[in-house]
């Protein structure tokens, strides 16, 4: 079986998602093999290259909140985060994630995307490192296992670029238009951080034939 996941890097959903996902996927059991495969979506691709905010600025500038209430958001989220064990700080920034979603896919061409994701999200969410740094995207990724000449090159350049074009274009050609969202074995599609059941349910439907 095989799901793939459109997902953001500085999405807290997608973050919380991926954890509840794992968990049903753990107790789905080894009987059938799961293929995971994490796409390229990004939540604001205008936002400028090498320009950050920090997170409650930027909920309260987007969604018109009061920082009282950007602040009570992000407390919303934090909570949810530390039910599924993950560190969670408010202090984040938040910037253009296109460069992150090239490494990922070099991570995925040399078999360490799952381990990076991991490495981005703990460095993003749980310590606020700036990942949108070159060099401390470098330092994660070279951490994760991946060749240290190929992750600068593929900063200095613009290696997978294609690779993340088509992964977003894909998603608007089956509607995608939020994240996480998942889709198993190309038929079953679903939307957001959803309920351990939910997705255990999908995988069973999922393994299941068709019809």
């Amino acid at each position: 079986m095989r799901v793939d996941v459109w997902s953001d890097v500085v999405c807290p959903w997608c973050y919380v998602g991926k954890a509840r996902f794992e968990r049903a996927l753990d107790a789905f059991g080894p009987e059938q093999p799961v293929e995971v495969v994490y796409r390229s979506f990004e939540l604001d691709p205008s936002w400028p290259r090498g320009q950050t905010i920090p997170v409650r600025e930027m909920l309260a500038t987007k969604y018109q909140l009061s920082a009282v209430d950007a602040e009570a958001a992000e407390g919303q989220l934090a909570s949810l985060a530390e039910a599924e064990g993950l560190g969670f700080r408010p202090d984040r920034e938040m910037g253009n994630t296109f460069d992150i979603h090239r490494v990922l896919q070099l991570g995925r061409a040399q078999g360490f995307q799952h381990k990076l994701l991991d490495g981005i999200y703990r460095a993003y969410f749980a310590e606020a490192r700036p990942v949108f740094d070159p060099g401390t995207l470098a330092e994660v990724a070279t951490a994760a296992g991946l060749d240290p000449g190929d992750v600068q090159q593929t900063l200095d350049g613009d290696d997978y670029a294609d690779e993340v074009r088509s992964d977003e274009r894909q998603a608007r050609e089956l509607g995608i238009s939020g994240v996480p969202f998942f889709v198993f074995e190309g038929r079953l599609g679903v939307s957001g951080a959803q309920a351990v059941s939910v997705f255990s349910e999908a995988l069973r439907q999922a393994s299941s034939p068709p019809g």
